[in-house]
């Protein structure tokens, strides 16, 4: 059985990346490493989650770095609290 993940786990995988990550934020490369997804995937999803309030893209010397918001760690602790819920009742998320 292949486990793949849906769109919401794999917005979700990327908030906590960005959440482990140290006050200053987390580059593309790491975030496409530790997230597991290609740049293309990744690009198109920051974007959403940018234009969501979930995270903030910081542009320093060319390079974007990115943070959570509050919005972004909410949506994340909700999600978490859901996904838990979810799965007491059996159902996979």
């Amino acid at each position: 059985m292949n486990n793949y993940r849906n769109t919401q786990q794999i917005m979700a995988d990327v908030l906590v990346v960005i959440s482990d990550s140290d006050r200053g934020g987390i580059g593309v490369t790491k975030l496409c490493s530790k997230s597991n997804l290609s740049h293309g995937r990744l690009k198109k999803l920051v974007s959403r989650l940018t234009s969501s309030g979930l995270t903030n893209t910081i542009e320093y010397d060319g390079k974007n770095t990115f943070v959570l918001t509050e919005k972004g760690k909410l949506y994340l602790d909700e999600y978490k609290r859901f996904s838990d819920f979810a799965e007491s009742f059996g159902v996979e998320m």
